[in-house]
């Protein structure tokens, strides 16, 4: 009988791998040049790479590794395009889409990762660990009898071993202070949701605050839910926080604008080489809020989808918008999967808000490394501080309803600018969050204290706690345990900081409960007082009832 044939590995693999350059460089050809000469330079190109990477894996004197070959070279290609598109590999992609799910499969718990070792921060309401009777404060030690400690646990370690296919079980072993013996669990993964809505409650008896990180799959429930709530407790004002929100699903963008706005206002519109990916979005709902006052807070790390909300609320006069100006993201992305797992996000077109304004910043095509150091740029001049420093382009003019001149190709310029406060951050605070010595230090308050916590109400602890000399003097303590040198006079002016933080954490350990939504809205109110943003939205309200009425001069407000 003769031998079975036999290739070698890469031999096997090689259509495999090539199929994902060909898909990405087909569709490359027939979008940006279409016509068969763009097909042919395609297939040109196609066979050229299979054929220096079928010499290398034959003839190159070393062994190489030719799946991040393939991965490096379709990264540099892409380098050639706008700063947008973007190639994750199949490890990298899973994560990367995780970040918009609306929850994963695993065993629900926060954790934090201090000195080689994992501690749970709390188990989450409705988990499995919860279920269990894990608790916070628990030290991890191992899972599914792997050591949990060590130099080589880190946040992905963590993630493989604890994340899993819902249904599966993992074992876990856990050191609980005040227990002389390690405990031992029985876990079964379930699926765990995550939350794009930080924030929502009642600042006062009429204005309510909603906090948005980012665009997933739940952010538009979330946020009608939020709507719907501080309704029924007398909200008649909001303020929309989007700041530091990078994005995410233009779909729940252009959703959340239609709860606000009334009629059949546009909201966005794209514009792209290929008319497939020509689209108008107006607005067709009864909006939950159209009438009551809006200020939206908007900053540098604010983009994409939070532009969109931005862009359109301030072309139609409908809110009055406050802070810094946004990043600037106006393009728009297509995800392609591939064969192996990995996705290619194509830009397929770019984005225009109602007045017509290109909002995306200025780029060179294949010169990322500038494109990046902008947010930099504007910090060393001065434009996150004096509002005089924004430059907007003069040709680059567009007008809202109203009449108001706003501005395109960089972002969306605030109608209220609000400098970024840095008067209490120092190099020595930085360094305690880099090690979560306030948070540290706040857990263990909290569990030494439970008692005493529990017989208060939130309210009551926001009303009456305040974090000593003596917590700030432990926290010092153990900072300069970890290693961070101690500094006084960084240490003085980050003083107020670290008293209010210390507070916020330990309200939001004490109090927040998970069945709200996951909510951090302890978090937050505490510290609200700290916040120049939001503390300068709140004396605004005339100003954006006068655009909710249509009256939308805002000499006075601009200054």
């Amino acid at each position: 009988m003769e031998n079975p044939i036999k290739n070698d590995r890469w031999t096997v693999r090689l259509p495999i791998l090539l199929s994902i350059t060909l898909a990405a460089g087909m569709l490359l050809g027939a979008t940006f040049f279409g016509g068969s000469k763009g097909v042919t330079d395609v297939a040109r190109g196609y066979t050229k790479f299979k054929e220096v990477l079928q010499l290398i894996d034959n003839n190159y004197v070393d062994t190489v590794n030719t799946d991040a070959l393939v991965d490096y070279s379709i990264t540099k290609m892409l380098e050639k395009l706008d700063p947008h598109t973007y190639y994750f590999n199949a490890k990298d992609a899973v994560a990367a889409r995780s970040q918009l799910e609306s929850g994963f499969d695993g065993i629900g718990i926060e954790f934090n990762l201090y000195k080689d070792t994992v501690y749970v921060v709390t188990p989450l309401v409705g988990g499995p660990s919860e279920a269990a009777g894990i608790q916070g404060g628990d030290k991890i030690l191992k899972v599914n009898n792997e050591v949990f400690t060590g130099k080589s646990v880190d946040n992905s370690f963590i993630f493989s071993k604890l994340r899993g296919p819902r249904g599966s079980d993992v074992k876990i072993e856990i050191l609980r202070k005040g227990v002389p013996k390690p405990l031992a669990f029985q876990l079964r993964r379930d699926r765990i949701p995550t939350y794009s809505v930080d924030a929502s409650y009642m600042i006062d008896k009429e204005t309510g605050y909603v906090k948005v990180t980012r665009f997933s799959e739940s952010t538009y429930d979330e946020f009608k839910n939020s709507l719907s709530t501080l309704k029924t407790q007398g909200m008649k004002k909001l303020v929309l926080d989007l700041r530091g929100n990078p994005g995410g699903y233009m779909d729940r963008a252009t959703n959340m604008v239609d709860e606000l706005i009334s009629g059949d206002k546009m909201i966005v519109y794209t514009d792209g080489k290929d008319d497939r990916y020509d689209r108008q979005t107006r607005a067709k709902n009864t909006g939950m809020f159209e009438s009551g006052s809006v200020v939206v807070l908007i900053d540098e790390g604010s983009a994409s989808a939070s532009e969109i909300v931005a862009g359109a609320l301030q072309d139609h006069d409908r809110a009055l918008i406050v802070g810094r100006r946004s990043f600037g993201k106006g393009l728009v992305q297509m995800p392609v999967n591939l064969s192996d797992g990995s996705e290619l996000r194509l830009t397929i077109s770019r984005y225009y808000t109602p007045s017509g304004r290109s909002i995306q910043k200025p780029y060179t095509m294949g010169d990322v490394e500038t494109y990046e150091k902008d947010l930099k740029n504007r910090f060393s001049h001065g434009e996150l501080f004096v509002a005089d420093s924004i430059k907007n382009n003069p040709k680059l003019q567009f007008h809202t309803d109203g009449g108001r001149t706003v501005y395109g190709g960089g972002g969306i310029t605030p109608d209220v600018f609000v400098p970024r406060d840095t008067s209490m951050m120092t190099p020595y605070l930085y360094e305690l969050f880099a090690k979560n010595t306030v948070r540290d230090y706040a857990l263990n308050y909290v569990g030494q204290n439970k008692k005493q916590l529990e017989k208060l109400s939130f309210p009551e602890f926001l009303k009456t706690y305040a974090a000593t000399d003596a917590d700030l003097n432990e926290i010092v303590k153990n900072a300069t345990a970890d290693g961070i040198k101690f500094n006084e006079k960084e240490y003085n002016r980050s003083k107020p900081y670290i008293r209010t933080y210390l507070k916020a954490t330990i309200g939001r350990y004490a109090f927040q409960k998970r069945e709200k939504g996951g909510l951090n809205n302890e978090f937050y109110q505490v510290m609200s007082t700290l916040d120049e943003g939001l503390q300068k939205a709140l004396t605004l309200f005339d100003e954006a009832e006068k655009l909710a009425r249509g009256s939308v001069s805002l000499k006075d407000a601009k200054k």
